[in-house]
C-alpha cells in the first residue's frame, strides 16, 4: 500500500491545497475551514458506497461495529439489532430506505485500506485517529444540532451533504465533555455550505453543527477524528511525577478541612508554597516520554507479510530496511545492560552490540543477518526475526 495517495503526504491528500503551516497558525483548534475541489473521485481509494454494501453483507457485524440515527423521529438500537447483539441486516436496509443514516463506528478496525490511513496521519499529528463513516439517503438527516468532543477532518466520498456551522459554547472541550440539548444555546447558523464529493472540512472540537443530505442522491462521508492529548494532561502527569519524588506533596490535608469552622489562611499559605515548588521540579522531558512510549506502544504493528514470508529473516542474503509508518523510540533499559526499541505492541529488548545494526536500520539504511556480527549466531537470528515479526523492518 506505500504507493496509496495519502502516504507521501497525509495532511495534503486530506487539506491540500491549505498546506500544513497556514493549517496550523490559523485553523487547528480554532475555526473551521471548508476546502472546495472539482475532484470527485480524490478520496475514491479510501470507501464507497458499494464498498459498504459489500462489507455490511460479508460481516457479521455486532452492535458495537454498527448504527444508525434519524433526527425525526429518532431510530432505537432495538429497532435494527437482534436480541443477542448482531445486527439485523434486513432491518437496517429497511430503516436506511425509510431515511436513516447508517454509521460505521471505528472501521479502520476491520478495514486494512482505512488502518493504514489513519496509521498515517497518526505518523504526522502523535495522536489516536480514527473513522466514523456515515451513509444517509436522500433528504434525510442522520443528527440533531450538536458538538464534537474532539476535532474532525471529514472527507464526502460520494454525494453531497449541506452542513450548518453555529457557535463555540464551550471552547476545546475536554474528551467527554459532550453537547448537553438544552444547556447550551445553539442560535441560527453563522455559516452554510455543501460538501461534494472529492471536499473536505476541518470541524475543530466545541463547534456546534448538523449536517444533511444535499440534492438528489446518497451522501457517504468519512469523519476522521483526532484523539489528542492536552496540555492539561501532561502537566497533570508531570504533577504525579514530582509528587513521587517529594513527599511534601503527598501529605495529608489540613485535620477538619471540611468543617465550615476551619480557617483556610495557613492551608493558603501551603498550598502557594507547593505551586512555588513545582514550578522549580517540574520537568517536561519524563512527562513527555512517558506520553510518548505510551502513543508509540497504544499503536497496533503493521506486519503484513509475516505470515506468507515467514522466512524471509532466514533467506541467504536477505535485506531489510525499516517498515513505512512503524513508530520507534530507542532507549536504553535501567541497568544499561540491553538496548530497548520501543514500537507499536510493546517494547523489544536486544544485547547492546545490536545497536549499530538497528541504529542503521532505522536512520534509513538497510541491514542483514551480517550486519548483527558482533552477536552470537543465536542472538544475531533472534534479533532479526523479532524485528520482522513485530513490523519494524520489511525485506527489501
Amino acid at each position: 500500500m506505500t504507493s496509496a495517495p495519502w502516504r507521501k503526504n497525509p495532511l495534503d491528500y486530506v487539506l491540500g491545497p491549505l498546506n500544513r503551516d497556514d493549517f496550523f497558525a490559523n485553523y487547528h483548534e480554532s475555526k473551521a475551514i471548508v476546502i472546495n475541489r472539482d475532484e470527485p473521485g480524490r478520496y475514491s481509494d479510501l470507501l464507497s458506497i458499494a464498498r459498504i454494501d459489500e462489507l455490511l453483507n460479508a460481516i457479521d457485524l455486532d452492535g458495537e461495529q454498527v448504527d444508525m440515527a434519524r433526527a425525526e423521529p429518532p431510530v432505537s438500537r432495538d429497532h435494527f439489532l437482534f436480541p443477542g447483539g448482531g445486527a439485523d441486516r434486513a432491518a437496517i436496509s429497511d430503516l436506511y430506505r425509510d431515511g436513516a443514516t447508517l454509521i460505521l463506528p471505528q472501521l479502520h478496525q476491520l478495514d486494512a485500506t482505512l488502518k493504514d490511513f489513519c496509521r498515517s496521519l497518526e505518523s504526522i499529528l502523535s495522536c489516536h485517529v480514527q473513522t466514523n463513516i456515515y451513509l444517509t439517503p436522500p433528504n434525510s438527516q442522520g443528527f440533531r444540532t450538536h458538538y464534537d468532543d474532539h476535532d474532525v477532518f471529514v472527507l464526502q466520498i460520494e454525494g453531497e451533504k449541506e452542513w450548518r456551522l453555529y457557535n463555540t459554547p464551550i471552547e476545546n472541550p475536554y474528551r467527554g465533555e459532550g453537547f448537553q440539548s438544552g444547556a447550551h444555546e445553539i442560535g441560527e447558523p453563522v455559516e452554510r455550505f455543501i460538501l461534494k464529493a472529492g471536499e473536505s472540512a476541518y470541524v475543530p472540537r466545541g463547534l456546534v453543527h448538523d449536517a444533511s443530505t444535499s440534492g438528489s442522491g446518497d451522501s457517504l462521508h468519512i469523519t476522521v477524528g483526532l484523539i489528542v492529548k492536552t496540555w492539561a494532561d501532561l502537566m497533570l502527569e508531570a504533577v504525579s511525577e514530582v509528587a513521587l519524588e517529594h513527599p511534601g506533596f503527598r501529605r495529608s490535608l489540613p485535620a477538619g478541612f471540611a468543617r465550615d469552622d476551619y480557617d483556610r489562611a495557613d492551608a493558603e499559605k501551603h498550598f502557594k508554597s507547593l505551586v512555588q515548588d513545582l514550578s522549580d521540579k517540574l520537568e517536561l522531558d519524563s512527562a513527555m516520554d512517558l506520553f510518548t512510549d505510551n502513543f508509540i506502544r497504544s499503536r497496533q504493528p503493521d506486519s503484513t507479510g509475516a505470515i506468507v514470508r515467514r522466512a524471509a529473516p532466514f533467506e541467504s542474503g536477505a535485506k531489510f530496511r525499516l517498515r513505512p509508518l512503524a513508530p520507534w523510540r530507542l532507549a536504553e533499559n535501567a541497568e544499561k545492560e540491553a538496548l530497548v526499541l520501543i514500537t507499536a505492541g510493546g517494547e523489544l529488548t536486544f544485547p547492546l552490540a545490536a545497536e549499530p545494526a538497528i541504529q542503521a536500520v532505522l536512520d534509513g539504511g538497510q541491514i542483514s543477518l551480517d550486519s548483527f556480527s558482533a552477536l552470537e549466531a543465536k542472538d544475531a537470528q533472534d534479533s532479526l526475526n523479532k524485528l520482522y515479526a513485530f513490523g519494524v523492518v520489511e525485506p527489501v
